[in-house]
């Protein structure tokens, strides 16, 4: 039941609204444009996003410290204005989509086209950004880049067709060599109004290369935007190394899985690396230290036995979701070994907190 959810959610409802939006593109009379397009753009979007937090856990900017299972940041936050600007070829893709030219001012009809020119060349861009690290089922992260492209290409493509029939509409009815004389006016009048469109084009971009000098972030912003970042395409950064886990099981959940689930309470260090802890963490090197002091025969099996079997482990936790698989199965285990300090220990609490705050010399 559950895979039949997965192939309806992630395969047969974006592939059905690509068909449906490839058929609306070539068809004289397009069915539902409205809201097929509509609903590519929202659920389409909430897919993407879906998709995107699955495969990429971003964790912060190229300066910060993250877990080889984590990314840094795809566009850089200090350069948010190019979120907005996105935003804005979204607003004027709608505009355009539920207004017809007649209706439509010159001024709002150009401004429209030209942020939506704008946010397919960073959706373009970003696509590019991210192939680095997309790979297999990522790949559909790219259905939805396709499908922009396709409604912005008709949106726009429909708007003209409807200037055309306002220029013809236009035209005076009496006027000598009737039928050359409109194909000229047509043509002439559509040519002044792609000039217009290209005119406010660049007007739009010098605003906002003036609003991001304004703002202090210079004339190269859009470019820095992805190029300020590490581990992708575009990046220029170099990160710090990543946060160590290798070799301990538990380190590789408290570093990699979710903050909410695997609840990491503060950094520290083993083997002179820094390491993520959490509380399970803590409880299970505390517990093995007691066992250490108390049954040092017993903690060299327990130890073989973790050895053996841990770091293999670690090696197959590869995504947060995996990492807070672990921790929840390991829940019982942390109230067990919880049990045994508070049992046969004068100050667990006190042994618990002190995990991984020193050098450890094992």
């Amino acid at each position: 039941m559950e895979w039949i959810l997965v192939v309806i959610i992630g395969f047969i409802i974006p592939g059905s609204l690509t068909v449906w939006n490839i058929y609306n593109c070539i068809a004289e009379n397009p069915k539902m444009e409205r809201g097929i397009s509509t609903l590519t753009v929202f659920i389409g979007g909430f897919f993407y996003m879906a998709l995107f937090f699955i495969s990429f856990e971003e964790a912060g900017e190229w300066y910060v410290q993250i877990n080889s299972m984590q990314y840094h940041n795809s566009i850089s936050s200090e350069y948010w204005l190019i979120y907005l600007i996105a935003l804005l070829g979204f607003i004027g893709y709608f505009v355009l989509l539920y207004i017809s030219a007649d209706k439509l001012p010159p001024l709002i009809s150009a401004f429209s086209i030209s942020f939506i020119i704008l946010l397919n060349v960073i959706q373009i861009v970003y696509a590019v950004q991210l192939s680095k690290n997309v790979d297999g089922f990522e790949s559909l992260l790219y259905l939805y880049h396709a499908n922009i492209l396709l409604l912005s290409a008709r949106v726009i493509h429909r708007h003209m067709k409807e200037e055309v029939e306002i220029f013809k509409g236009r035209i005076s009815a009496d006027v000598e060599h009737k039928s050359f004389s409109r194909i000229y006016n047509v043509v002439n009048n559509l040519v002044k109004y792609s000039i217009f469109i290209f005119v406010v084009l660049f007007f739009v971009i010098a605003v906002i290369e003036i609003v991001f000098v304004l703002m202090g972030q210079g004339l190269d912003a859009p470019i820095k935007a992805f190029t300020n970042t590490a581990d992708w395409t575009f990046s220029k950064q170099i990160p710090p190394p990543p946060l160590d886990y290798d070799g301990h099981y538990l380190c590789t959940v408290a570093a990699g899985g979710h903050k909410k689930v695997v609840k990491p309470l503060r950094l520290g260090t083993r083997r002179n690396e820094t390491i993520v802890v959490n509380r399970q963490l803590c409880i299970a090197n505390a517990f093995e230290e007691l066992i250490a002091e108390r049954m040092p025969g017993f903690h060299r099996w327990i130890r073989n036995l973790y050895d053996t079997y841990g770091y293999p482990l670690s090696r197959k936790i590869t995504t947060p979701t995996r990492a807070d698989i672990i921790y929840i199965v390991m829940k019982p285990l942390e109230w067990i070994f919880l049990l045994v300090l508070y049992t046969f220990d004068l100050r667990p609490e006190l042994r618990i907190a002190r995990q991984y705050t020193y050098v450890e010399p094992r």
